[in-house]
């Protein structure tokens, strides 16, 4: 058995899912389940991607037209935003 990670929602994260069409909120947090429980960072090619310019170490998780932005910290994986593709830039300067 992998050791497993806990995904843990920032309150900001929280409510943009929330925000979202159930069957889009349902696709993202299966996406969610599935990548970053087990493995949160990226290999090969994958819908995982480590983001250049942070002074942490910042990852996005591709879901369908969705962008989970999300850091690890020790065994926990913290979501902090999951915009839409075309918004991904307006999250990322929060983030910064």
């Amino acid at each position: 058995m992998k050791n497993r990670f806990r995904v843990i929602f920032s309150p900001p994260a929280e409510r943009e899912i929330e925000g979202l069409e159930p069957d889009d909120a349902l696709q993202v947090a299966k996406d969610i389940k599935t990548y970053l429980e087990v493995s949160p960072l990226p290999f090969g090619k994958s819908r995982i991607k480590k983001l250049t310019g942070f002074h942490s170490p910042l990852y996005r998780l591709r879901s369908g037209d969705f962008r989970a932005y999300y850091r690890i910290v020790s065994t926990d994986v913290v979501v902090l935003a999951i915009t839409r593709k075309k918004d991904s830039e307006k999250a990322l300067k929060r983030l910064k």
